[in-house]
C-alpha cells in the first residue's frame, strides 16, 4: 500500500465530523491493505508509529527539506526506514538518524512530509483513536465489535488483534485470552459534575477515594512479579515496595489493578510530581525509596489462581479482594451508600488531600480498555481566570485557526507570568472567535506563535498546580482546559500568581 493512500484517508478523517463516516473511511482503507501492510496501516491511522524511540528532534532537520513531486513511498518502506533509525546507536547516532530521516523525507510529497512529521511527533490528532480504529477494523473484517474490543483489551495490543481479525476473521480472535504476565488495557472512567449525578447514573455503587497517583497493573506468577503502567509500560524494577507486597499475598497467580502514590508521614499525598518522579526514575530505587516511599492502593482484582474475574460484577470482585488483600493495601470505599453517606465520604477524601471519589456500579463487569458508564469520577473543579499572552496556529482540523493558548496570571508588578499552554476545551465557535479577536490584538510573531496584547481573559479549569522549571513563575497547571472567555472581565481582574501559589500549597 502506498503511503499516499493512508495520508489521503487521514486527511479525510480529520475533515469529517461524522463518527460513522470516519469509521467507514478507515474501514475502506484497511480493506485495501495487503496482509504485510495491515499492522503498519492500523498503527499509522491510529496516530502512532510502531517505533517508539526514534531519538530525533524534528527541529534538527532543515525546514527547507526538498519534497518529491510524485507519491512513490510505500508503507513498508517507511516502516523499514523508521525501524533502521530506531536501531541506529553508538557514537554519532543522532547525526546518522537525522541523515536517515532526511533521506526518507526527500522521497515524500509535501502532504506526506506533513503527515510523517505529525506521526513522529505524536501530533496526529485526527480523531482516529483506538476505539474508532477498533470499530473500523470490526467493520472491515466483519467481526463482532464486542469480540474485537474484548480481544484488544485482553491482548493490550490493538495492532496485533486487528491483524488477526483482518486476516482470519472471528476465529483469529479466539487466541487472545487473559494471561498473567501480559498487560491488558485498563478500564477507564467517565466524569460527572456532581456526586448526585454519578450515583443516579450508576445505581447501586461502591464509592472509593480518587487518588492523584500512578495507575499500576500488577501481575504475579509464582515469585515472578511484573508491574505495568496505565500505558502498559513495564516498571517492575522501579517499585520494589509493590513487588514485595505482592509476594506476601496468599495466592500464586494474580492480576491486580490499583494506584501507587507518595504519601507524607501524616498520610496526606505529596505533590503529584514527587510520585511521578519516583516512578519515572530508572536508577537504583533504594536510596529514593527511603526519601519518597510509595504506597499501593488496590481497587480491583482481575485474576486469582487460574480464575478470570473480569466478567464478574464489581460487588463480586470486591468480595474476593477483601479475602485476599490486607486492609492497608485496599483503597478505602463505602458500599451502596445513600447520597448523604457518599457526600460525607467525599468530604473526608478531600479533607485528606485526595482528588475526589470514584463511583463504580456494583453490577458492572470489568470493561477493560473502555470508558464506559460503570466507573464515574467526581472531583471538585479548580478554575482560574487567566490572561491570553499568545496563541499558536493550529494544524489538521484546526488549520488556519489560532489554537494553543499561552496562559498567564497577574504578578504584583502589574505584568503577567506564564503558567502553561492549552488547546483543550475549545469549540469550533470559540476557535473562530478567538482567532479574529487575537489577531486584532497581535503585537508580534515568532514562528507559529502570535504574541498578543494581554487583554483577553479566559476561564480555565485544571486538576492541580505543579512545580515547573519551564515557566518563569516556576509553576504550571495540570490538565488545563478552557471553559469560556470572560468578556465581562478585563486583564486587571484576572487571578494573580499569588493565588496560584496558594492553591499549590494546600
Amino acid at each position: 500500500m502506498k503511503l499516499s493512500q493512508l495520508v489521503a484517508c487521514s486527511l479525510a478523517v480529520s475533515a469529517s465530523r461524522s463518527r460513522k463516516d470516519k469509521i467507514s473511511l478507515i474501514s475502506s482503507l484497511l480493506g485495501q491493505a495487503e496482509p504485510g501492510d495491515v499492522r503498519i496501516a492500523v498503527a499509522y491511522i491510529a496516530g502512532a508509529p510502531r517505533q517508539k524511540r526514534l531519538g530525533i528532534a524534528w527541529s534538527s532537520l532543515s525546514e527547507r527539506t526538498a519534497a518529491a513531486d510524485e507519491a512513490t513511498l510505500t508503507l513498508s518502506a517507511v516502516d523499514q526506514s523508521l525501524a533502521t533509525i530506531e536501531a541506529t546507536s553508538g557514537p554519532g547516532a543522532v547525526g546518522r538518524r537525522c541523515q536517515l530521516l532526511a533521506r526518507l523525507m526527500v522521497q515524500a510529497t509535501p502532504a506526506e512530509q506533513q503527515f510523517l512529521q505529525r506521526l513522529i511527533n505524536g501530533e496526529l490528532l485526527q480523531g482516529a483513536l483506538q476505539g474508532l480504529v477498533a470499530e473500523a477494523v470490526a467493520e472491515a473484517s466483519r467481526v463482532s465489535p464486542r469480540a474485537l474490543r474484548r480481544a484488544a483489551m485482553l491482548a493490550g495490543d490493538l495492532v496485533e488483534v486487528s491483524a488477526a481479525a483482518l486476516e482470519q476473521g472471528e476465529p483469529g480472535l479466539a487466541r487472545f485470552r487473559l494471561q498473567v504476565g501480559t498487560a491488558l488495557q485498563p478500564m477507564l472512567a467517565k466524569s460527572a459534575t456532581s456526586l448526585a449525578e454519578a450515583l443516579e447514573r450508576v445505581g447501586p455503587a461502591a464509592v472509593e477515594w480518587k487518588l492523584d497517583g500512578i495507575r499500576v497493573q500488577l501481575h504475579r506468577d509464582g515469585d515472578l512479579v511484573t508491574i505495568f503502567t496505565r500505558t502498559l509500560e513495564p516498571i517492575t524494577d522501579r517499585i520494589p515496595e509493590l513487588v514485595e507486597a505482592a509476594r506476601r499475598l496468599d495466592a500464586k497467580r494474580l492480576i491486580l489493578d490499583g494506584e501507587v502514590i507518595a504519601l507524607r508521614a501524616n498520610g496526606r499525598p505529596r505533590p503529584f510530581q514527587e510520585t511521578s518522579a519516583r516512578v519515572a526514575f530508572r536508577g537504583d530505587p533504594e536510596p529514593l525509596r527511603q526519601r519518597v516511599p510509595l504506597t499501593a492502593f488496590i481497587f480491583d482484582i482481575l485474576h486469582v489462581d487460574g480464575e478470570d474475574l473480569i466478567d464478574l460484577t464489581t460487588r463480586e470482585r470486591i468480595e474476593i479482594g477483601a479475602k485476599l488483600l490486607p486492609p492497608e493495601m485496599t483503597v478505602p470505599r463505602v458500599l451502596d451508600p445513600d447520597l448523604d453517606v457518599a457526600a460525607a465520604f467525599l468530604d473526608d477524601a478531600l479533607a485528606r488531600g485526595h482528588e475526589g471519589v470514584m463511583v463504580k456500579a456494583l453490577d458492572s463487569p470489568y470493561q477493560a480498555g473502555r470508558r464506559g458508564q460503570g466507573w464515574i469520577k467526581v472531583k471538585p473543579r479548580h478554575t482560574l481566570d487567566l490572561v491570553v499572552l499568545a496563541a499558536e496556529w493550529g494544524h489538521g482540523r484546526r488549520q488556519g485557526w489560532l489554537s494553543n493558548l499561552h496562559l498567564g496570571a497577574r504578578d504584583r508588578a502589574g505584568g503577567f507570568i506564564m503558567l502553561g499552554k492549552t488547546f483543550k476545551g475549545l469549540t469550533d465557535e470559540m476557535l473562530r472567535w478567538q482567532t479574529q479577536a487575537l489577531l486584532a490584538l497581535e503585537v508580534g510573531r515568532q514562528g507559529i506563535t502570535v504574541q498578543v496584547a494581554p487583554q483577553l481573559v479566559v476561564e480555565v479549569a485544571f486538576d492541580g498546580v505543579q512545580t515547573s522549571p519551564r515557566y518563569p513563575g516556576g509553576l504550571a497547571l495540570r490538565f488545563a482546559r478552557v471553559l469560556r472567555y470572560r468578556e465581562d472581565k478585563d486583564a486587571a481582574e484576572a487571578d494573580t500568581i499569588d493565588a496560584v501559589r496558594e492553591l499549590q500549597s494546600r
